[in-house]
């Protein structure tokens, strides 16, 4: 009830003056015990524990990579109830990602669009903010991505660098070969290109697990965008190289049906107008794996509705992002209280 009156005056600031506002809010929380354990009560709803990948989570329910993208919120994130939290994109040296204006809003559509480039500190930055005492229950995944300067062919040390420095933080691990954000970055997702990425990285995991005795599992995230012939080759080297599932989707490129006159800015279109594509392409990945491969699934995730979709699709989880935007901070009590 109160963000209905709070998001008009979020919604006339900038998109990413209004975010950076919430961080800062979501700071002064995770720093005050007392206000933690408040919003944790406010927010709190029973649900089932899911198992997926080996892991086990408290519920379905899970915030997307891109909202905390340098670990700086994500204890104040775990009070509103979700069931894990994916930090990230992350990449392995500072960068300042694109240029601004680089996100828009397009409230006619329940939609943004975004074209940030992987802005963030770097992983050292990232790492030390993983070290502060987890919530309860929290599972925390970190997801992964190659620097703007690192071209495709090197990409691999890349992200074998940063397997290497989260393996002993996170819960689990998402390698990012989807954004259209970053230059030729999908096309990481061709067969060969994907194989050969995946093959080092599977090889740095078993070396790693070998020392502490403990598993990460490793997820791929892919593109909304893929054709059938694309989407089965991207499959077929996921499952071969032994990764643990994939998260579907990334936001995408695709335009149809949109009105906003915002809607021909360059980069990546998130929210309403992707729920449809997203979950058929979770349909499509349950078929062709049967069943085999877990997924999480994202993309326009804006009510209990869209949860239900895409668990029927094939999904063991799901993850939201433009639906706190849209719907506020109890959106996840929301869906939780429908009994997911």
């Amino acid at each position: 009830m109160t963000y209905r009156f709070i998001r008009p005056l979020l919604f006339k600031l900038d998109p990413e003056q209004a975010h950076h506002l919430t961080l800062g809010a979501l700071r002064l929380v995770q720093a005050l015990p007392p206000v933690r354990w408040l919003l944790s009560s406010i927010y709190a709803a029973s649900s089932r524990p899911v198992e997926a990948f080996g892991l086990q989570f408290n519920n379905p329910i899970g915030l997307a990579a891109g909202y905390d993208k340098d670990g700086i919120v994500w204890r104040g994130l775990a009070c509103l109830g979700f069931g894990h939290i994916e930090i990230g994109t992350v990449t392995l040296c500072p960068q300042p990602g694109n240029l601004r204006p680089r996100l828009f809003r397009l409230p006619s559509e329940q939609a943004l669009i975004n074209r940030m480039g992987f802005p963030g500190k770097g992983a050292p930055f990232v790492a030390q903010q993983l070290q502060a005492p987890r919530p309860k229950g929290l599972i925390l995944g970190v997801n992964l991505g190659k620097n703007k300067d690192t071209p495709n062919e090197e990409a691999a040390q890349d992200y074998l660098a940063l397997l290497r420095i989260f393996f002993p933080l996170a819960d689990y691990l998402a390698i990012n070969v989807s954004s259209p954000n970053t230059v030729g970055l999908r096309r990481l997702q061709a067969r060969a290109a994907l194989e050969e990425l995946l093959a080092v990285l599977q090889q740095a995991r078993r070396e790693l697990e070998s020392q502490p005795a403990r598993r990460v599992p490793i997820l791929v995230k892919l593109a909304p965008d893929l054709t059938d012939a694309e989407l089965e080759d991207a499959l077929q080297a996921v499952q071969g190289c032994g990764m643990d599932g994939v998260i579907a989707t990334n936001t995408t490129l695709g335009r149809e049906g949109l009105l906003s006159p915002l809607a021909g800015q360059a980069g990546g279109l998130s929210g309403a107008p992707l729920t449809q594509s997203s979950t058929n392409i979770i349909r499509r990945i349950y078929q062709l794996t049967d069943g085999k491969l877990p997924i999480i699934g994202v993309g326009g995730v804006m009510d209990p509705d869209d949860v239900r979709a895409k668990l029927d699709a094939g999904a063991a989880l799901v993850q939201l992002y433009t639906g706190l935007v849209y719907r506020g901070p109890g959106l996840v009590k929301e869906i939780l209280l429908k009994g997911f």
